[in-house]
């Protein structure tokens, strides 16, 4: 465990430049079940909902016994998939994809952490976090993800690669994949996100591992200094607004 405040100037810091109207979120994966002081086991709950309260300030856990998406059980290796999923009899009826056969093919791609290695998964806002999170979660508008993704590759350059099936967006996309692959990653959201949690239209979510933090944030504090404000400021836009042909 770690210090309370440890990552609170981050997650401030993150808020402000970024405009951020909800918390930085941090989740961490526990190899045994364990009672974290604040934290609270919901009943019936999905991924993508837990996410939703760590953003509006909450400290949750997520177990076997209260996942309420089997998706997301089966990802996160709480529980095995229902027959009418692994077979997806049961998207393909919900409308997601054309048939099941399209459904099986996407789920062969999906990355899941091994069936029962961990037993509880924690996520609160980034500021509270006692503990070294795994993944940094953030939802947020697509401008504001656009520059935590720049600021991924601030010192190095080069282009980023995004991983997503438009399916399992929060449990998998941006949870799982920075967790496996220790690389940021970012999705447009998925069916079961948009439907079952509040996030916005004009919303997407970006995830990467704690070891990229500091890295982003020092990143991000640069193009502030120049880059951000004249592209918030759109001068080019309004230069050509101010044309009598425009």
């Amino acid at each position: 465990m770690v210090k309370n405040g440890k990552y609170e100037e981050s997650a401030q810091a993150l808020k402000t430049i970024l405009n951020l109207a909800y918390e930085p979120i941090a989740v961490k994966f526990l190899e045994t079940e364990a009672t974290l002081a604040g934290f609270k086991v919901p009943s019936e709950r999905r991924y993508c909902q837990l996410l939703m309260g760590a953003r509006k300030g909450k400290k949750l856990l997520l177990t076997r016994g209260n996942v309420s998406c089997p998706a997301a059980a089966w990802a996160l290796g709480f529980k095995e998939p229902p027959s009418k999923l692994a077979s997806g009899e049961m998207p393909a009826s919900m409308g997601i994809f054309a048939n099941p056969a399209a459904v099986v093919n996407t789920l062969n791609t999906i990355p899941r952490l091994p069936m029962g290695k961990y037993k509880m998964v924690a996520c609160c806002p980034l500021a509270l976090a006692p503990f070294v999170p795994d993944v940094v979660v953030i939802e947020s508008a697509v401008e504001h993800l656009m520059w935590v993704a720049l600021a991924s590759v601030f010192e190095s350059g080069g282009r980023l690669e995004f991983n997503t099936a438009i399916l399992q967006a929060t449990c998998v996309d941006i949870t799982i994949v920075p967790f496996l692959s220790q690389r940021i990653n970012t999705s447009l959201g998925c069916y079961g996100c948009r439907e079952a949690t509040d996030l916005a239209e004009s919303e997407g979510v970006i995830g990467f591992p704690i070891k990229n933090l500091e890295g982003i944030v020092t990143s991000l504090e640069k193009l502030n200094d120049k880059a951000m404000p004249r592209v918030r400021s759109k001068t080019i836009y309004r230069m050509l607004l101010e044309r009598q042909d425009a």
